[in-house]
């Protein structure tokens, strides 16, 4: 994913003026507290060019843009084989093809809210599900879950593509071999074993890696550790299927033939996709589980900017002017009594040229503070990340416990420091008494 920037060339000794880029109005952490780019307007979890097909218990299900040319691969591939199959069907294959194509992916779909609806009977927050290039991805906020929950969330996604399986399997019965019903069932049956057998695989980010994680956490009480052990798994997995799938098709050819032209081309084509999507996956993976194992070390006092108080009518310039003096970094808006009313937000300064910032009252580009915009100064870890997630905003205004005020926080300063804790290496966790 990518988003534009603008370069404003900012003071970096102005507050609220970012380096070289836009602060957010607003931003929505799912699984992991990245924020997310891309985002819809309307709709700020729909990926770029996804279409919304659905909602199932207030999830809402996305098809991305991939899984477009995906189905018409396999139409087209599909249709290939079905000359052969059902030599009969003539041009009309293809729309059995892409029948398939359809069909397998609802398997998919189904697949995705097992995890679904096993996350939200157990309490877990799901964001969205997504049906993609390589298959779907549930969006599951697991911060609170614990080994046990993980299997079984994780669990339940290969479990129901087994029940699909030999569901398809007993509709085998019930069709006549060599008809369009009969591939199509033959396909299907195939296909979930397929999806339920890669899944069962013991490396992230798959779910027999999340499973085996999840055993490793269980044992051992350290979750870094099992995530160690399946990403590397999952990294040798990549390296297994790069090499192992265009060989195995080739020895599966049953003709010449069934390899000629390009064939040969579009399996090793594949193979490095699907390698490449599942090395990068276990590293994020990786990373994801570094960061949080350090997360107790991330507090809203230390990450708090020093702010000055300034009446709603003072130009910006002059606001700016006084916070560069005595080295403050934001701006808050304050009534007569001092009360805090409003905070000047980062992108609003950024967006206002020099030359006008004379003629600008900060009141116009400040954001009305609310309860949750609000941060005790002594929220750390988990306990800060949710209370920032429960009121997405880019300045939230920091308290003591009487009330008194402490500074202004920024989110972006949080997403730089959990950045950086990605690229440290934590110590080891101490494994629980008894």
């Amino acid at each position: 994913m990518a988003e534009t920037t603008t370069d404003r060339s900012p003071d970096p000794e102005s507050p609220g003026d970012p380096e070289n880029r836009d602060a957010p109005e607003g931003r929505d952490a799912p699984e992991g507290r990245e924020v997310p780019e891309n985002r819809d307007a309307r709709d700020p979890r729909r990926p770029r060019g996804a279409l919304r097909v659905g909602r199932v218990r207030g999830v809402p299900i996305y098809v991305t843009p991939s899984w477009f040319l995906v189905a018409a691969l396999i139409t087209l591939l599909l249709g290939h084989q079905l000359d052969r199959a059902l030599p009969e069907l003539g041009p009309e294959r293809y729309l059995v093809a892409l029948f398939f194509a359809v069909a397998f992916y609802g398997s998919v779909l189904v697949h995705e809210l097992a995890h679904t609806y096993a996350a939200l009977r157990l309490g877990l927050p799901v964001h969205r599900v997504l049906i993609q290039f390589i298959g779907g991805a549930s969006e599951i906020d697991d911060r609170s879950t614990t080994p046990r929950r993980d299997l079984v969330v994780v669990g339940s996604g290969p479990l129901l593509s087994l029940v699909l399986a030999g569901v398809f399997a007993l509709a085998m019965l019930a069709v006549e071999p060599g008809t369009v019903p009969g591939v199509l069932v033959a396909a299907l049956m195939i296909s979930n074993l397929i999806v339920a057998v890669f899944n069962l695989l013991p490396g992230l980010p798959l779910d027999g890696g999340r499973m085996l994680r999840a055993v490793i956490w269980w044992r051992t009480g350290d979750v870094l550790r099992g995530t160690v052990v399946t990403a590397w798994t999952g990294r040798a997995l990549a390296l297994v299927v790069l090499v192992g799938f265009p060989t195995a098709t080739h020895l599966a050819a049953d003709d010449r033939g069934a390899f000629g032209g390009l064939q040969p081309l579009l399996d090793a084509l594949l193979a490095a996709v699907l390698a490449a999507i599942i090395w990068l996956a276990a590293g994020r993976g990786l990373s994801q589980a570094r960061r949080n194992a350090q997360l107790p070390s991330l507090t809203a006092r230390a990450l708090t900017r020093r702010a000055i108080p300034v009446p709603g009518e003072t130009s910006l310039a002059e606001a700016l002017r006084r916070a560069n003096e005595v080295g403050a970094k934001a701006l808050i808006v304050v009534d007569d009594d001092g009360a805090p009313l409003a905070l000047v937000r980062e992108a609003g300064i950024a967006g206002v040229p020099d030359d006008r910032r004379p003629w600008v009252p900060v009141v116009a580009l400040a954001e009305e503070l609310t309860e949750g915009t609000r941060v005790p100064a002594d929220l750390t870890g988990e306990a800060l990340l949710d209370h920032l997630d429960a009121t997405p905003a880019s300045e939230y205004l920091v308290v003591e416990e009487n009330g008194e005020v402490y500074g202004v926080l920024s989110y972006r300063d949080v997403d730089e420091a959990l950045l950086a804790m990605e690229r440290r290496r934590p110590a080891a966790a101490p494994r629980p008494a008894g």
